[in-house]
């Protein structure tokens, strides 16, 4: 009788055993979780570096007219008054070694 018990008991530990590593919510379900917390965790802080970098921008343009100016300079190409605007204008080197195509019209 004994002898049974002990096996019984054995058997359900080992049944306790298998559920706990490889059912809902055992090790298994744990470690893809902490992997992807700390995905999760990089992706958050890369997010948060991201927000501070755009709200001192954000600060920037609000308070300082050097952001706005040299926003204004780079992405419309705005001059002051009395400045004198150059453009430098590089040479398309395909246009210069590429051969001129005439059309001509052939009539029959």
């Amino acid at each position: 009788m004994l002898r049974w018990i002990a096996v019984v008991l054995l058997v359900l530990v080992a049944l306790l055993q298998l559920r706990l590593w490889t059912g809902a919510g055992g090790m298994r379900a744990v470690s893809q979780l902490r992997t992807q917390l700390t995905a999760q965790q990089a992706e958050n802080l890369r997010l948060q570096q991201r927000n501070q970098t755009l709200g001192a921008e954000v600060e920037d343009l609000k308070h300082g007219n050097q952001a706005v100016e040299a926003h204004a300079r780079s992405e419309l190409g705005l001059i002051k008054p009395g400045e004198t605007f150059y453009q430098v204008v590089n040479p398309d080197p395909r246009a210069a070694t590429a051969p001129a195509t005439s059309t001509s019209a052939r009539g029959g």
